[in-house]
């Protein structure tokens, strides 16, 4: 082959490369700047959600605290109190998942559609069926993987000798048990705003339209690298939310997890544009 032959097919090659990756990029939604008023006017709207229609958030919020307080008891009936912390706070990487149900019921008063239990449901079974399933598979499989990236933390810094009763005495009242938080919530946070990364928008968006995942994923990062310091408050006021639900025992998530989903749905709807051929509800 010529030199001149070859250089005409590494430029045809390279502009069909480009010609691809032009039309990948024309595929993903529009992402808009957010502001930090942005977030504070979708959390009042969230707030508003959840007044709107109580029962529904009080119903999904509290199966929930359910959940965390079953998972909580067996744990200390088992006595794997050392696993106590890291699931509560690993609850907040399968929160998005469960927040499902408050995009239904935001969608329902967004659009004026009356609302019902048999509505609600329908809408959240139909969602389901699609990629959403798929991420659900993914947040959770990044829970289990947390839980045992935790187990080994907590074995790297306190032994086996840490596995009883003694585990929480010895946590808090030792070096190696402030080092061992020290680190252990740092490796949390990096794992946490990783899911965040990937999840700020992906439910609602897999809720809302009918597209795979992986352009649900790549949107919320693409979201989150559009406005890293609103979405970095976004994470840490989550964070916070979360935490003081965990104080409260679970209780708090009766409120905060409704406020933050119905949130969670109005910051999707302004922050994300129309993609070329999604199909919407």
């Amino acid at each position: 082959m010529s030199d001149d032959a070859m250089s005409s097919a590494v430029s045809s090659g390279s502009a069909a490369t480009e010609a691809r990756s032009k039309k990948r990029r024309s595929q993903w939604p529009d992402v808009y700047k957010v502001s930090i008023d942005d977030l504070i006017e979708v959390t009042a709207a969230g707030v508003n959600d959840f007044r709107a229609a109580p029962k529904y958030g009080l119903f999904f919020g509290g199966m929930y605290a359910v959940v965390g307080w079953l998972l909580v008891g067996m744990l200390w009936f088992f006595e794997f109190y050392y696993l106590v912390y890291p699931i509560a706070m690993g609850f907040a990487l399968i929160a998005p998942f469960a927040s499902v149900g408050f995009y239904s019921v935001s969608d329902f008063l967004e659009k004026g559609k009356p609302l019902s239990w048999h509505s609600v449901f329908s809408a959240v079974k139909q969602s389901t069926g699609r990629d959403l399933r798929w991420m659900a598979l993914i947040t959770g499989f990044t829970f289990f993987m947390w839980i045992d990236y935790a187990m080994l933390i907590f074995l790297s810094f306190m032994g086996f000798e840490a596995l009883g009763p003694q585990a929480l005495d010895l946590v808090f009242t030792t070096s190696q048990g402030w080092l061992f938080l020290i680190f252990g919530n740092l490796a949390g946070a990096t794992l946490a705003i990783l899911v965040f990364s990937i999840s700020v928008v992906t439910y609602p968006m897999l809720y809302d339209r009918d597209v795979d995942f992986v352009t649900a994923m790549v949107t919320s990062v693409r979201l989150v690298i559009a406005n890293p310091i609103s979405m970095l408050a976004w994470c840490a006021f989550i964070t916070v939310l979360t935490g003081l639900s965990l104080l409260s025992f679970f209780a708090g998530l009766f409120v905060m997890l409704p406020v933050l989903g119905h949130a969670s749905w109005h910051l999707y709807r302004r922050a994300v544009g129309p993609q070329p051929g999604a199909i919407s509800k």
